[in-house]
């Protein structure tokens, strides 16, 4: 398997002992056929979606994995919802504490999801200050308490790849393609991949207001947006990627599709309509992809990853019913 320098403990040894250890403690995740999907988009597209995971998205895997194999007590981390609830379901079962810093444009199912689990919810102005910056005033105020960066840790890369070896397992895809915000779902999609040795593509999709993961495999260069991006797909909204997400994606990742807002709605009314699904802008952005560039996936066979539901009811109503 590659060897990271970003992360050298991440190896093979390392990933088949979290692909044996986690699964114990996640929801397998749920594969489901498109219905007419080769009619309507010219391939077998199968979805697996993480809807039904604990705390409604595949963030649970990075969350718990990477909790679990910490002594620390205080945990304090940044997140748009979906990584928030996630830590903070998972210090419940651990007996830890933690504090989510939240942009004050969360979702509201998702803030007090978070508090339901027992977190503390400190909701900043990113356009006043940085996710990143308010989580550094945190640590300065609880000496020893441990910061759970969502997608820059090799035990969060590891966490997600149990949902690629779930994939590969199941079928011999020809394509995986999966949401882009930091990085930390698809490097772990490419880290299953090379352990398994598969000839499968990762793919991932972007939102087309924050391409900074396009744009840096297209220059060959860690860039980053400006500012958080506008997007409905909240839980892309990074600056960028994490370092050794790039160090992954930059060598294992075949394309990353940027996708409208306009055409990630789309695929969320798809999933809805057709598959009696419901996904956040998020986990539509996979579908959105195929949708955006359709000729990239002609004739094959595709897993789109849902990486989650958790989405604000009176939004997914508007986009349902535009």
């Amino acid at each position: 398997m590659q060897k990271y320098e970003l992360a050298p403990a991440l190896t093979d040894e390392y990933v088949t002992s979290v692909w044996e250890t986690l699964p114990r403690h996640i929801m397998p995740t749920l594969l489901l056929r498109g219905k007419e999907s080769y009619r309507l988009f010219g391939c077998e597209i199968t979805i697996a979606t993480e809807t039904f995971q604990h705390t409604g998205s595949f963030k649970f895997r990075a969350a718990y994995n990477l909790l679990s194999s910490l002594p620390k007590q205080q945990i304090v981390t940044a997140s748009s919802g979906n990584y928030g609830q996630a830590v903070a379901y998972a210090c419940q079962l651990l007996g830890k504490t933690c504090t989510i810093v939240m942009p004050s444009t969360s979702a509201q199912v998702k803030i007090d999801a978070v508090e339901s689990y027992g977190g503390v919810v400190d909701l900043i102005d990113v356009h006043t200050i940085s996710r990143n910056a308010r989580v550094e005033e945190l640590l300065d105020a609880q000496p020893g308490a441990f910061w759970a960066h969502p997608y820059d840790d090799y035990r969060v890369v590891a966490g997600n790849s149990t949902l690629g070896m779930e994939i590969l397992r199941a079928a011999d895809f020809d394509i995986i393609v999966a949401p882009v915000g930091g990085g930390g779902l698809s490097s772990g999609q490419v880290l299953a991949r090379d352990r398994r040795a598969s000839t499968t593509e990762i793919i991932g999709a972007e939102p087309h207001a924050g391409n900074d993961a396009a744009r840096s495999l297209r220059n060959g260069m860690l860039l980053f947006n400006e500012s958080e991006p506008d997007t409905i797909a909240d839980g892309a909204r990074t600056l960028g990627l994490g370092e050794l997400n790039w160090e992954i994606l930059r060598r294992g990742i075949a394309d990353i599709i940027e996708v409208t807002d306009e055409t990630t709605a789309d695929a969320l009314r798809y999933y809805f309509g057709s598959m009696n699904l419901k996904t956040e802008p998020t986990g539509a952005l996979s579908l959105g992809a195929i949708l955006t560039r359709p000729e990239r996936f002609q004739g094959k066979r595709v897993c789109c990853i849902v990486s989650g539901g958790n989405v604000d009811p009176k939004l997914f109503a508007s986009l349902v019913n535009a």
